[in-house]
């Protein structure tokens, strides 16, 4: 896509509200089917009406269930931030609050993922809207990285999920941040425009509009958009919850690579929210504290509902290339601090 795609557009065409309405209940319309049709799929191999009480299926909408409803509020919150943003916030105040090298606004970007409470699907829209507001992608993909993974409320609940433990809370900080800074750098050395695909939406003053209207069609737009997505990566990361052996997990608990490789695997599929992935990662006390660190790291991060999150955001090229190379450097960091630490 074209670099002038990614900057708020100064007119816009009468149609464009039919338009962004018709796309909205496309999207609706796709999820709803796609949910349907793995539903009665499902429901077909298990053999006529007793799939709805068969033990796999009970838990796999369980935890479908409890993934979406967990993620909601912060989608919620990040969409809200997201069309205040858009609407009410000038493009001017980010070129003051950040540097102009971009090498520096990547640090300081992500930095300000401390002050933002919210967690990964929060991140998603508001880092789409920051680029939208001419604030360069490395910084605003440093600030999608750190947001959900050193808020105040992350490090609270690590805290408590590790009591007596300060150092965990250090290495999750640690290691979070030098992940997210190190992935808005490579971004800037090795990104590439047309990996990058922003959202079909209205952006930047609609003539004829309000700012509350603008705001409020800014808000249902990536809202609609973001939670389709939300619902078909929690699907999958259900499915996947509910297939892994409780015997694999000591298989790989006594090797000490093997086991920060599972955990952060795990946490990939997982797809467990930010706030609340400690609390599991304290229960595998099978595994190492290094482990159980890179569980920490990587899922607020690169998990499957976030993956379907930035795909249906930045584009499919965009998410997978990105979300395999923040993998790596997740895991990576990850080890190297808690050599250090733990």
């Amino acid at each position: 896509m074209p670099q002038t795609e990614l900057s708020p557009q100064p007119q816009t065409n009468p149609d464009d509200a039919v338009e962004h309405q018709a796309y909205d209940i496309v999207v609706s319309v796709v999820v709803g089917v796609l949910s349907m049709s793995l539903l009665m799929g499902l429901g077909w191999a298990l053999g006529g009406t007793r799939w709805l009480t068969h033990p796999g299926f009970q838990a796999w909408s369980t935890v479908f269930v409890a993934i979406t409803v967990q993620a909601l509020p912060f989608l919620l919150l990040g969409t809200l931030i997201s069309g205040a943003v858009n609407a009410f916030v000038p493009a001017s105040a980010f070129s003051r609050v950040l540097p102009s090298n971009p090498a520096l606004a990547v640090p300081v970007a992500s930095v300000a993922g401390t002050v933002l409470p919210g967690c990964e699907c929060a991140s998603v829209p508001v880092a789409g809207s920051l680029i939208r507001r001419g604030v360069t992608p490395a910084a605003a993909f440093a600030f999608l990285l750190s947001a959900p993974a050193v808020n105040p409320i992350v490090l609270v609940s690590t805290a408590v999920a590790f009591p007596g433990a300060p150092d965990m809370v250090a290495a999750r900080l640690i290691a979070s941040l030098a992940t997210s800074a190190a992935m808005g750098w490579l971004w800037l050395r090795f990104g590439r425009t047309q990996w990058l695909r922003m959202p079909s939406r209205h952006s930047g003053h609609l003539p004829g509009h309000g700012r509350w209207e603008e705001f409020r069609r800014g808000f249902q737009h990536d809202f609609l958009h973001a939670g389709g997505f939300l619902v078909l990566g929690a699907m999958a990361a259900a499915a996947f919850n509910v297939s892994v052996p409780r015997s694999v997990l000591d298989t790989f608990a006594d090797s000490p690579w093997l086991s920060v490789l599972f955990l952060a695997v795990l946490a990939i599929v997982l797809a467990v929210c930010s706030e609340a992935d400690a609390f599991v990662a304290a229960s595998l006390t099978g595994f190492s504290p290094t482990a159980r660190l890179a569980f920490m790291v990587v899922g607020p991060m690169v998990d499957l509902k976030l993956i379907a999150l930035q795909a249906g955001t930045f584009g499919r090229a965009f998410a997978l290339r990105f979300s395999a190379v923040t993998a790596v450097a997740a895991v990576v960091f990850s080890a190297l601090t808690g050599w250090w630490l733990l």
